[in-house]
């Protein structure tokens, strides 16, 4: 039999044991609260203001120029881990106000809480050297252009310290010029954990390079100067006289400033003043480099950031990225600037409208200079040969063709550029031809309508129930049928009766239902245009009440004997009233005008370029009174829009009836000449108007407008693939 295993059978497992069974100490439970010690106090302090060693010379940076100085020297060892030294040229720090110079608290720049709101200097608070002291060895040397001497102490933990034990801890006189050096050594020496976590000091100098790059662009009037330390070349150096562009050029590099747009723009409504430097459409990075001052502080700001980065989308190919100098001087009273420990961020009142107005100008100051692009070209290498041109027999120069540097396949050539050859362009002119019978003579000669443009300004409608009715449009949004409308070719109509239009949009061939892609078009076009329609106003005003009197009868008719219970008169009468009362409104709102009297004077134009057709005036008229609900605001706006949309939508024409000629059972060869009845010549006319509408005015509406809804998936067919194409060809 096998030995027993030895089990520990002191107690059931799974219990937790008490402290004193465990061996531990024993503890007083429950716990007191205690206070800490004021040395743990003062490095948590430090650790949130002196997260790097980018933030402690961020912080001796501000001061230095807060006190006035022209010159900046910047020392670096090891990444500033080793050593962080500054020099420059201010007023210098008095004698007397040395022993406090490094206690928690003591600044010169803010008396009482109040002066917050009206802070006009880079520090306030009195933390930086009292929490640089509690993680590093500290020594400030000093002099004012009072003093015959300069003064140098140490500290440590916020106090004065000895230079060297057994020493004294006083200020000691010492040569010097006018200004203040601090000098920053063994950064985090009693903090190993965060010491540890700094991966390499290559990594902390590049960021220390930027910040001082930075200033150096921002503070006009000052020189900078930083290298590493045993170097003899400098990483930065900037002169007092530089101007900004001179700045950005010895910093960013000449590519930038060579490419840089100024700009300027103030409100004292809102309290600020902006102005910067940015970049044109002609240059162009991977990243956007940002440069934000508020108030003179170097702060980040997503919001102000991604704003204008939009603005640039318009202007830049698709991954560039600009660069922007941004500084922005705001009230104070407007600004918030004690909401982060290393003041990186700041809050200030009215940010949208500011952020906007900002926007608006470097958008018009981009739009005015892109006139003109800047592309790379590949120049020819040398010796090789330059590819001669020859003459042909019709004596003009050619030129052969170039090897391409790689082959482009077959299933990836297609043609997505509308203003390329198409087939219809080999065919005869579409000119209406005089001796054609089924063409109207007097439609031989081009109508023209003619447009009247008014010097009003754009009514910005603030209505919530039509912002209501544009989210809910937002949030139907299909983004791939979008895409692909907005980037399609139009490749001709298929189907008059039926509305069908063949698209191509990629390598794939759509069929699509243009009467629904119309409608909600021009549904979308009446919420974007709101209270902002043109009108089409008639040479002699129509009858209402006779419109609506033809409404009904089309209605009779197509109602047959389900309504022969109707009372018609009584129909018109309602809503001839109801458009009566509501005239100001219709007006005001949709471009509507009736008169006192009942004439109609004018119906809202949508599209320049485009009208619906008249036939279809009558029942829209008539529809105006079941089909909208007047009482409730929103469902009132989308009931009347969603009307006006399908008055809109390009009519199903009936299928081409059989000829004359057919009729009379007339053949080719028979002399016979037969004209065509008037009907047929009106349906033809129109057929003709559609479809130079639809191509040329309807479709580029679509592909520049149109926010297509899930809805409209319904009405769109893919009916070809290019690739799939090619495949199915490779198997035969």
């Amino acid at each position: 039999m096998a030995a027993e295993m030895d089990v520990d059978l002191e107690g059931p497992r799974g219990i937790k044991r008490k402290a004193e069974e465990s061996g531990e100490p024993e503890s007083d439970l429950p716990r007191r609260i205690k206070a800490l010690d004021a040395d743990v106090v003062n490095k948590i302090a430090a650790g949130e203001i002196i997260v790097a060693p980018v933030h402690a010379l961020k912080e001796l940076l501000e001061n230095a120029v807060d006190a006035g100085s022209t010159s900046l020297e910047i020392l670096v060892k090891d990444g500033g881990l080793k050593l962080l030294q500054i020099t420059d040229n201010g007023h210098g720090i008095n004698r007397e106000d040395l022993p406090i110079l490094c206690e928690r608290f003591t600044t010169s720049k803010l008396k009482a809480f109040e002066d917050l709101t009206s802070i006009g200097t880079y520090g306030f608070r009195g933390e930086a050297l009292a929490s640089i002291s509690h993680i590093a060895h500290l020594t400030v040397t000093t002099r004012t252009n009072e003093s015959s001497c300069a003064w140098r102490a140490h500290y440590s933990g916020g106090k004065l310290t000895p230079p060297k034990p057994g020493q004294s801890a006083d200020p000691k006189a010492t040569a010097g010029r006018q200004g203040t050096q601090i000098t920053v050594e063994d950064l985090f020496y009693n903090v190993p954990t965060r010491k540890r976590a700094f991966r390499s000091g290559s990594e902390e100098y590049a960021k220390i390079l930027d910040l001082v790059g930075r200033y150096a662009v921002h503070c006009t009037g000052v020189a900078f100067s930083c290298k590493k330390h045993g170097d003899s070349a400098t990483g930065i150096s900037v002169p007092t006289q530089a101007t900004t562009v001179d700045r950005i050029r010895q910093i960013h590099g000449t590519t930038i400033a060579n490419e840089l747009i100024e700009f300027d723009v103030q409100d004292d409504d809102y309290g600020f003043k902006a102005n910067g430097w940015v970049s044109n459409a002609n240059y162009h990075v991977k990243r956007t480099a940002f440069l934000l001052f508020i108030n003179h502080r170097a702060v980040e700001s997503s919001v102000i950031k991604k704003a204008i980065e939009r603005i640039y989308s318009q202007f830049l190919p698709k991954g560039g990225h600009p660069f922007i100098y941004l500084s922005l001087n705001i009230d104070p009273v407007r600004v918030d600037v004690n909401v982060h420990p290393t003041k990186r961020e700041v809050h200030f009142l009215n940010e949208d409208e500011i952020v906007q107005e900002i926007c608006d100008e470097i958008s018009e100051k981009l739009a005015q200079v892109d006139t003109s692009r800047i592309f790379m070209t590949q120049s020819i290498l040398p010796g090789a040969r330059v590819p001669a041109a020859t003459i042909s027999q019709s004596g003009n120069a050619s030129t052969p063709d170039q090897r391409l540097p790689s082959k482009t396949y077959e299933n990836n050539l297609i043609r997505t550029d509308s203003k390329m050859r198409k087939i219809t362009s080999m065919l005869p002119p579409s000119n209406p031809d005089p001796s054609d019978p089924f063409v109207d003579k007097d439609d031989t000669a081009a109508v023209e309508t003619e447009y009247i443009t008014i010097d009003r300004e754009p009514v910005h409608c603030r209505l919530i129930t039509v912002r209501e009715l544009r989210a809910e449009v937002r949030d139907s949004v299909h983004a791939g049928l979008t895409e692909t409308i907005a980037s399609h070719t139009f490749v001709g109509i298929v189907d008059v009766t039926r509305r069908i239009a063949a698209i191509q949009g990629g390598v794939k061939l759509f069929l699509v239902d243009y009467g629904m892609l119309a409608n909600e078009y021009f549904y979308q076009v009446g919420l974007t245009d709101f209270l902002n329609f043109g009108r089409i106003k008639f040479d002699q005003p129509l009858e209402l009440k006779r419109l609506l009197e033809l409404g009904t009868e089309a209605e009779r008719e197509v109602a047959g004997q389900s309504a022969a219970g109707v009372n018609w008169d009584d129909v018109v009468t309602k809503v001839y009233n109801q458009l009566l009362e509501r005239r100001e409104m219709l007006s005001e709102y949709f471009s509507l005008d009736i008169t006192e009297d009942g004439m109609l004077h004018s119906i809202p134009l949508l599209v320049k370029g485009y009208a619906p057709s008249m036939a279809k005036l009558p029942r829209f008229l008539l529809n105006l009174g079941p089909k909208v609900d007047w009482k409730d605001e929103k469902v009132c706006f989308h009931t009347f829009l969603r009307e006006l949309a399908a008055f809109y939508v390009p009519e199903q024409l009936p299928p081409p009836p059989p000829s004359e000629k057919q009729k009379a059972g007339v053949t080719e060869d028979t002399e016979m000449a037969v004209e065509p009845s008037e009907e047929v010549r009106e349906v033809e006319k129109r057929r003709r108007e559609l479809e130079r509408a639809i191509e040329n005015i309807l479709f580029p509406a679509f592909k520049a407008r149109l926010l297509a809804t899930k809805g409209l998936l319904r009405g769109v067919i893919e009916v070809a693939n290019l690739k799939g194409l090619y495949r199915v060809f490779e198997r035969c």
